[in-house]
């Protein structure tokens, strides 16, 4: 079975058969591949065949003048179905300016930095991790396989790279060495259940928490010695399909996006333990929440939403939510967000209309501007 997230039919709910029948994953757009197919991908395993070769950057695209990629702080990493991550670079208001492409990586649908390193899954059937050096021109270590199906997230988590498998619903652990390449998988753990679906793994403190879609479920890990060993399990409530989450600044409070029942869900969070509190309509009609994020401040949580095409801005005590604005994200199906370093820029990434729009951020009331709209090839990650 080919694991794709790239259109949208649904994904899979918790553990009854009928929901999963029908919400199962996302669907390719019309005449476009799915990714592991042999039309425009690789396949798993492999990197697909290109002018340059694996890790280089696409010649030409840096102009003289213009910032190369990986040197301050002002480079987005874009990833993407198909091959190569995207390489950019924006402005005071946030104009985005492509520079290049790292050529050679198979699907790299998430992707994150750890100072003079990229790391990118390769979402395929035969999942795998890829380390990329860009300290100076681009290129790429080395690749991992992570014995799982569809890896979709990553964290950094000490010396370990961990990442969350979509489509086989586990979690694996890999050991980053000195020079930033990853070693042999160290662990690989399996969320218990009839359909399970990991879709995001994040640090917090001494612990490390798995969100699980198909479960309905956030589970609560302690990496030791390149071990994850389960320590607490939190449910959200039947079918909801819990997404990704993001963490107060006062790490007291956890809110989750669940992406099946278009809801926000706001936890207490004490020492690894989740307790529910409330569960927040984020839009109206058909509607998949896609990323959340908050301000520095904690003042303000955002949710993309796919379907309704917006982002829904709420502002927050920390127990409660309170949907202040929900403005259009300038695209269509808006998969990923993320601030600048600066809080005062969003880059929203709009999976379907081929584009990243940029919003300037009201750090008084929360608000969204538009200021700049950026094409590019089917962008489902920002990295800043």
């Amino acid at each position: 079975m080919t694991v794709s997230r790239r259109g949208f039919l649904g994904f899979t709910a918790a553990a009854l058969a009928p929901i999963h029948q029908a919400a199962t994953r996302e669907a390719p757009e019309p005449g476009a591949p799915e990714p592991g197919s042999q039309a425009g991908t690789a396949q798993p395993g492999e990197a697909q065949a290109s002018a340059t070769q694996p890790g280089e950057v696409q010649p030409g695209r840096v102009q003289p003048g213009e910032v190369q990629p990986g040197v301050g702080d002002r480079t987005l990493y874009l990833g993407t179905y198909g091959d190569g991550i995207g390489i950019a670079t924006y402005d005071d208001a946030g104009k985005i300016t492509s520079t290049g492409s790292i050529a050679g990586i198979p699907n790299a649908s998430f992707v994150i930095r750890s100072g003079n390193f990229l790391y990118a899954v390769n979402e395929q059937d035969a999942g795998a991790v890829t380390a990329i050096d860009i300290s100076g021109t681009p290129r790429v270590l080395n690749r991992q396989p992570n014995k799982g199906s569809g890896p979709c997230h990553l964290a950094n988590v000490g010396e370990y790279l961990l990442s969350a498998n979509y489509g086989s619903g586990d979690i694996a652990v890999h050991p980053i060495a000195a020079d930033g390449s990853l070693g042999q998988q160290t662990d690989l753990v399996k969320h218990a259940g009839s359909a399970p679906h990991a879709h995001q793994v994040v640090q917090a403190g001494e612990y490390v928490l798995a969100v699980d879609l198909g479960t309905d479920t956030i589970y609560t890990y302690i990496l030791t010695d390149g071990k994850l060993a389960l320590q607490h399990q939190a449910k959200v409530k039947t079918g909801a399909g819990p997404r990704h989450l993001v963490f107060h600044p006062s790490g007291n409070y956890v809110y989750v996006a669940d992406e099946l029942d278009s809801t926000v869900t706001v936890c207490a969070y004490d020492a690894g333990v989740l307790s529910v509190l409330e569960s927040i309509p984020v839009a109206e009609g058909e509607n998949y929440p896609g990323e959340v994020v908050i301000s520095a401040d904690g003042r303000f949580v955002y949710v993309t939403n796919r379907g309704h095409n917006s982002i829904a801005i709420f502002s927050t005590d920390g127990p409660h939510l309170e949907l202040v604005g929900i403005p259009n994200c300038g695209g269509d199906w808006p998969r990923h967000c993320a601030f600048d370093p600066t809080g005062r820029l969003l880059f929203v990434a709009n999976q379907k209309s081929n584009n990243i729009t940029t919003f300037l951020v009201d750090q008084t009331t929360g608000g969204l501007t538009l200021t700049s709209d950026s094409s590019t090839p089917t962008p489902v990650c920002v990295n800043v």
